[in-house]
């Protein structure tokens, strides 16, 4: 029974499309993980497949790298996964060598701390933070104190249903919005003309 136990701690993330389509990879099974769903994950790439060859892309959160990993099969230029849960990390790095990436780069951070110090411009960025940490609106506001977004960068906001839409900086447009089991999932553009 104890080999069972350990073998349920361990599941798996299929990569959909890309130079990895069908890929399967190994994802901790901890609390407050939740790989975004394949059907999330093929409306938002679908979104974002005009956007994606050669971009910049940052995985805030990155947790299982269901969205950063997606991304780099698909042709993004480069991906920063950042990743609090030092364990998380490390299968981040794992998988990513496993894969044979060369455009990426896992950092063993806090995302605020990660912002402050990064110099970065960032043309595609992932934010689907703890549910519980309430982080959505603080992200933001790094992003844009840090200029850490390039002009017409597309930002993706994960976020359950049971809350209002986090405040966020008022030059994101929403280009996309859709609903799935019990979250909200959003598309924005970062619509300022210049550094600010």
């Amino acid at each position: 029974m104890a080999k069972q136990n350990k073998l349920e701690r361990t599941g798996t993330l299929r990569i959909i499309a890309g130079r990895w389509r069908g890929r399967k990879l190994t994802v901790m099974d901890s609390a407050g993980l939740r790989p975004t769903p394949n059907r999330v994950r093929e409306t938002l790439f679908n979104w974002l497949q005009p956007s994606l060859s050669g971009a910049n892309c940052l995985d805030l959160f990155a947790g299982t790298g269901a969205l950063g990993l997606e991304a780099a099969s698909r042709g993004v230029k480069k991906v920063t996964l950042v990743e609090f849960n030092n364990q998380a990390a490390k299968q981040l790095s794992q998988n990513c060598q496993q894969l044979g990436a060369d455009n990426y780069q896992v950092v063993n951070e806090d995302a605020v701390i990660f912002l402050s110090g990064d110099l970065e411009q960032y043309d595609i960025v992932f934010i689907d933070p703890p549910y519980k940490s309430e982080t959505w609106s603080e992200i933001a506001r790094q992003l844009v104190l840090q200029n850490s977004l390039s002009v017409n960068a597309l930002i993706y906001l994960e976020y359950p249903l049971t809350i209002t839409r986090p405040l966020l900086p008022e030059h994101w447009q929403l280009i996309k919005e859709k609903k799935a089991g019990a979250v909200n999932y959003c598309l924005f553009k970062n619509t300022v003309e210049q550094a600010v």
